[in-house]
C-alpha cells in the first residue's frame, strides 16, 4: 500500500526510539527468569513491598530520634505588639489604626492584630483603635486625653 510515495512496511522510528524491554519471568535462559532481578527472598522479593518514606532499613528513623521541643497552638493569635513610646511618631488628635501604623513602618509582617502596652508616656490625645490593650497603657492613654477603640479579632 502506497500514500503518496511512502510504502508503510518501509517506515522506521528514530535511532535509539524502540529499546526491547526485558521480559521478566520467562524462563532461566532469559536473564530475567525465576526470582525476575528481585533476588532471593526477603521484604522486597515479594509482591506489593514498598519501602515507607523514611525507613531506614530498621534503624531508628531521624524523625524519631532528634529531641521534640515546643508546641503550637493551632487557634494561636499573633499579636504585633506595640509601646506607648512608639505612638510618639503620631500627632494630636490623629487616629492611631493598624493601617496607620502599617504606613509609618511601626509594623512590618503579617499579624493576626494589634496590641498595645504601656511601656512609656503619652503626652498628647490621640484615637487608638486596636485589638487589645494592656490596662496600663488604656489608663495611660486615657489620662492624656484620648480614646481607645476596641477592634474585633
Amino acid at each position: 500500500m502506497t500514500v503518496s510515495g511512502i510504502r508503510l512496511e518501509r517506515l522506521a522510528g528514530g535511532a535509539g526510539s524502540r529499546k526491547r524491554s526485558k521480559r521478566v519471568g520467562c524462563g532461566r535462559a532469559s536473564g530475567r527468569g525465576k526470582t525476575c532481578g528481585r533476588g532471593t527472598k526477603g521484604y522486597k522479593a515479594r509482591s506489593g513491598s514498598r519501602r515507607k518514606v523514611g525507613f531506614e532499613g530498621g534503624q531508628m528513623p531521624l524523625v524519631r530520634r532528634l529531641p521534640k521541643r515546643g508546641f503550637r497552638h493551632v487557634r494561636k493569635h499573633a499579636f504585633a505588639v506595640l509601646n506607648l513610646r512608639d505612638l510618639a511618631a503620631f500627632v494630636e488628635g490623629e487616629v492611631v489604626s493598624p493601617e496607620t501604623l502599617k504606613e509609618k513602618g511601626l509594623i512590618k509582617g503579617r499579624y493576626d492584630g494589634v496590641k498595645i502596652l504601656g511601656n512609656g508616656e503619652l503626652r498628647h490625645a490621640l484615637l487608638v483603635k486596636a485589638h487589645s490593650f494592656s490596662d496600663p497603657a488604656r489608663a495611660k492613654i486615657e489620662a492624656a486625653g484620648g480614646r481607645c477603640e476596641l477592634l474585633p479579632r
